[in-house]
């Protein structure tokens, strides 16, 4: 089935996104955002988890965590081009909130159907969760926890928006076979140890295990896991989008407003060749973004592709205007006092979660080349 016109981008999806917009901006903008998250600018501080509790409860009651979760589960349904334009201002925002967490975990339970209804049908209540699975290494595949004795034993690592979430999705390994279990953040034997990160806009934790209880979900993990990452991808991208649009339209403000000999930095032809390269990368993010979502409600088989593509090139664009965007601030776009380094520290965290852009480009190499017609007839 081939992609409907404008990605299906319907008119609901556009209300979502412009509301998004109005509600981070008169929330949360940004000098707000500096003082709350960037208080204390010495390097040795210890991490802690700074958001706004009680707009997270006005999101929930908003309905924002449960556009994804699907009518069949209490939810709303929405289109993914939709879940993305939410994420992308979410992104433009930089903003503190377990939000991105809570839909990357809606994606693997709604891939677990009738299974992951339960868990869905909270997340739709306004449940915050995060998905825990990856080791020491970074590698998403399962193994870090184990269940011994029909418990979870072991160490999650990078597991994001920890400190703010109601529940975690742990994907443990069972003997041989990948297994997932919906837990309580705050069940018996788990504990949960913040690591200290340059994203002051988020807290990522290690979750520590020990004899712990759970609920297994009865559904083929390893199937349900796989069939969720692309969303995953596809979310993270649409985060970095937004924010990539965040630091070009202040850098462009910025040029029209700073001078240098007697003119407006934007007057020069090295900026402006610069911003319309960051504008340009920016719109083939973009493009590829929304394909991409496109693709998860309209043609899933080249989802994967799609999305491989978009979080390659969203993490590129993402170091590229962050990058610009410090330079074109001269000499004081790299302190402590102008809100660039929010963004660039957000970005940078960004581009290597879920697998960065030379991974995302080796395994849509890989991808390629294995299918029928390209290299080696199947």
């Amino acid at each position: 089935m081939a992609q409907p016109k404008n990605y299906g981008f319907e008119e609901e999806a556009g209300m979502l996104k412009d509301g998004a917009r109005r509600f981070f901006a008169q929330k949360l903008p940004v000098d707000q955002l500096h003082a709350l998250v960037a208080d204390a600018y010495v390097p040795e501080r210890a991490p802690e988890v700074k958001w706004r509790k009680d707009l997270w409860d006005e999101m929930v009651a908003l309905g924002w965590t449960a556009l994804a979760v699907p009518e069949s589960a209490g939810g709303v349904g929405l289109p993914w081009v939709a879940v993305a334009a939410l994420i992308e201002e979410s992104g433009r925002a930089a903003f503190p909130s377990p939000l991105l967490s809570t839909l990357q975990t809606t994606a693997v339970l709604a891939a677990c159907e009738e299974a992951g209804e339960s868990a869905l049908d909270a997340i739709a209540q306004g449940c915050a969760a995060t998905i825990a699975v990856m080791d020491a290494s970074g590698s998403p595949t399962p193994g870090a926890v184990q269940v011994i004795d029909g418990k979870l034993q072991g160490t999650a690592c990078f597991v994001q928006d920890a400190g703010k979430c109601d529940q975690l999705l742990v994907l443990a390994m069972d003997g041989d076979e990948p297994a997932l279990f919906w837990v309580a953040s705050s069940a018996d034997g788990v504990e949960i140890q913040q690591d200290a990160i340059i994203d002051l806009t988020r807290d990522q934790a290690r979750v520590s295990f020990t004899q712990v209880a759970a609920e297994r979900i009865a559904v083929d993990a390893a199937t349900a896991w796989d069939a969720a990452l692309p969303a995953m991808w596809i979310l993270s991208s649409a985060d970095m989008v937004g924010a990539a649009e965040w630091l070009l339209q202040t850098t462009v403000e910025y040029a029209q407003q700073r001078k240098q000999f007697d003119r407006p930095l934007g007057f020069f032809q090295a900026v402006k060749h610069d911003l319309v390269n960051v504008m340009i990368a920016i719109d083939e993010s973009k493009s590829l973004l929304y394909s991409a979502a496109c693709a998860l409600d309209h043609e899933p088989e080249r989802a994967r592709e799609l999305a491989h593509m978009v979080k390659a090139s969203a993490s590129d664009t993402a170091a590229f205007a962050s990058g610009r965007t410090v330079q074109m601030h001269g000499g004081i776009g790299f302190t402590w006092e102008c809100y660039v380094h929010l963004y660039f520290k957000r970005q940078k965290h960004s581009q290597l979660l879920w697998g960065d852009a030379a991974w995302h480009r080796s395994q849509l190499a890989a991808l390629l080349i294995d299918r029928p017609g390209i290299g080696e007839a199947a």
